[in-house]
């Protein structure tokens, strides 16, 4: 699945979806956040239908990231219908990022039912 890049055009209807998403708040300046992108760009595919993933540079969208109350980068906030159901803080390797995704996953379809 491709990352969706994320500006204040397409930020609202992105977080409003049925499918949950996960947006990664970034900057280009961020070694942390160089080291996570190709991770996070990699698990997209593994969640392809059940997932959408969306990274915003927060130095070009400051508003969105003080929005979100986004203070530490990289912060991958994820969104089910509109409203935020967690965040996850910090780079983390592959294993864990999946197991994290895997756990709010499941938190959402708890809610669900």
């Amino acid at each position: 699945m491709a990352v969706i890049e994320i500006t204040s055009e397409n930020y609202n209807e992105l977080i409003n979806s049925d499918t949950p998403v996960i947006i990664d708040n970034f900057a280009d300046w961020c070694g942390p956040c160089k080291m996570l992108s190709p991770i996070f760009d990699k698990v997209s595919y593994a969640y392809d239908g059940k997932l959408k993933f969306g990274k915003l540079d927060t130095e070009a969208n400051p508003e969105i990231a003080s929005q979100n109350n986004v203070f530490s980068i990289p912060c991958l906030i994820i969104f089910h219908k509109g409203k935020e159901v967690d965040r996850i803080v910090g780079y983390m390797p592959e294993s864990r990022l999946k197991s994290s995704i895997d756990s709010v996953l499941a938190k959402i379809k708890v809610i669900l039912e």
